[in-house]
């Protein structure tokens, strides 16, 4: 067993086993930078978002505007959070420096470190280049001239997927750690692990309405391509490669594939048929004075580094599939509700409830069906995924106030419709007791969704990197169970902050190689909530 076992066993005792160190305290008035920051690099502005019509979409794939839209309402700020709340920070919030903007995507802390960069090969609007989002500004900053979608071919290896091997445009997902773990230290890699998942599914969400595929590669030369981006490897992992099908551009496989060869000398990259590899000049500059780096971030980090010859054969994760749903005496929920909503619009009105949940108003089942059916049919949708195959998560509900459902925890059964009760009677004190912070009231959310992996027969079937796998696959739920309830017109909010251990112990599942790793709660929130409405102010 590799060293990720070591990692997902410490994740999952935290509560109960402080993870190292200990005593740390971030220091608040040295942290990083909000995104990242390259002095002297252009940036582009993108075109006004375009959305298609959600039945039929383009035809020929991505354009301008539509990758403009997808960006926007996934890690574009989009509005700005004032809201009486319970969260810890309010106090802050009114302050600008401290002001905590609204984004379509989740993340853990609102710390948002996932890099989106985008290798544009021919056949694109843009001069061939690798250029950031700068979600700050809705643009694309350029770091290098000249096309490297060869460079990124050759890093997917020979056996990537064709859709990955054809395409000419690619966007790459990295993560700065500092820009989590002077939070959260070495708990960052779990972390930010799901915060790739969540930016990964609020894109497939975004393209399935426009009528686009998304369809990341996680196995991957990662060394090569932090070269590309011009990172230190060891300080910033490369998490996805995510090919784009572009209107119009021409498809490499079988046609132009002197890329990579064809670079051109602006801004201090290779020059023109020069075979050394290309250096991107524009670097990312750090604000703090001061960089911590943690053991087991590091050793983590050097456990799951990708190489594309370890891409697992189809099929390899069947075994590591979740198990049939537990419990008894099944109990048929309503058929799901459709969404009043599309995407666009629940993106742009997802947030975390943070205390605002009223457990007068109960759930109807129908509204609970709608999201459970939506987060069972989740999937990252990777290359390791066999397309059909069984999921990985199963979902099991802790019931408080649902309309026609008996309080208790009940397993999930997506095949079926059901709940199977696994332990019967009000689980609000246990969920109060099991939980670290003070932000939320669970008993007063309507009911509580907790998705569960096994994480060790995922490592045991794919090796170290699938624990960035079993990351991105919560997350990603994560991020449905939010757009999903922000479709309906319910409140949500997703936490981590819990005691693992006395959840596998509440639901059975000592012994097995079930993990629960953050709990979703759902319900109403309480009418005329005090708010700031920052467009008019």
């Amino acid at each position: 067993m590799g060293h990720a076992h070591d990692y997902a066993t410490a994740i999952m005792h935290r509560g109960r086993v402080p993870m190292e160190p200990v005593d740390f305290v971030p220091d608040w008035a040295d942290r990083p930078r909000k995104a990242k920051f390259h002095p002297g690099a252009e940036t582009l502005p993108l075109p006004e978002p375009r959305y298609g019509e959600p039945s039929a979409g383009p035809a020929g794939g991505f354009d301008l505007a539509l990758l403009s839209g997808m960006l926007l309402d996934s890690y574009g700020l989009t509005g700005r959070r004032l809201g009486v709340q319970a969260n810890t920070d309010l106090a802050a919030l009114p302050h600008y420096p401290q002001a905590n903007w609204s984004r379509g995507t989740a993340s853990g802390g609102g710390l948002y470190p996932v890099a989106v960069h985008w290798a544009a090969g021919p056949g694109g609007p843009l001069t061939p280049g690798v250029y950031h989002y700068a979600p700050h500004r809705q643009g694309m900053r350029r770091l290098l001239a000249g096309d490297v979608t060869g460079d990124v071919r050759d890093a997917l290896g020979a056996g990537a997927p064709a859709h990955a091997s054809g395409a000419s445009q690619y966007l790459i997902l990295s993560v700065k750690y500092w820009q989590n773990s002077f939070k959260y230290n070495s708990f960052s890699f779990h972390a930010v692990s799901m915060d790739v998942g969540t930016v990964l599914q609020t894109w497939r969400l975004w393209a399935r309405e426009q009528g686009l595929r998304i369809a990341p590669v996680l196995w991957f030369d990662e060394e090569r391509l932090a070269r590309l981006l011009g990172v230190d490897h060891r300080e910033e992992g490369v998490f996805a490669v995510v090919p784009l099908e572009w209107a119009g551009g021409d498809r490499t496989a079988g046609g132009d594939r002197k890329a990579a060869g064809d670079r051109t000398s602006a801004g201090g990259e290779a020059a023109p048929g020069s075979s050394a590899p290309a250096a991107i000049r524009h670097r990312d500059r750090e604000r703090s004075r001061r960089v911590l780096t943690f053991e087991s971030l590091r050793r983590i980090h050097e456990a799951t580094l990708g190489r594309a010859a370890d891409r697992p054969a189809p099929g390899a994760l069947d075994d590591a599939a979740a198990r049939p749903p537990r419990g008894v005496d099944p109990l048929p929920l309503p058929a799901p509700a459709a969404a009043p909503t599309g995407v666009h619009a629940a993106l742009r009105a997802r947030r975390s409830s943070f205390g605002r949940f009223d457990a007068s108003h109960p759930l109807a089942g129908r509204e609970l069906a709608s999201v459970l059916a939506d987060c069972a049919a989740t999937a990252v949708g990777s290359e390791a995924e066999r397309p059909g195959g069984p999921g990985l998560t199963s979902l099991y509900v802790f019931v408080n106030h649902v309309e026609g459902v008996a309080p208790g925890a009940y397993a999930y059964d997506p095949a079926a419709r059901t709940l199977r009760l696994v332990v019967p009677g009000p689980p609000g004190p246990f969920l109060q007791r099991s939980y670290f912070l003070s932000n939320y009231n669970l008993e007063q959310a309507g009911a509580v969704i907790v998705p569960t992996v096994r994480t060790t027969a995922v490592l045991d079937a794919v090796g170290d990197r699938g624990y960035r796998l079993v990351g991105a696959a919560v997350g990603a739920v994560a991020q449905t169970f939010y757009t999903s309830a922000a479709a309906h017109g319910l409140g949500a909010g997703v936490a981590l902050g819990f005691d693992t251990v006395s959840h596998i112990e509440e639901l059975g599942l000592t012994g097995t190689d079930e993990a629960p790793l953050l709990i979703m709660l759902l319900g109403h929130e309480r009418s005329r909530p005090a708010d700031f409405r920052h467009e008019i102010a």
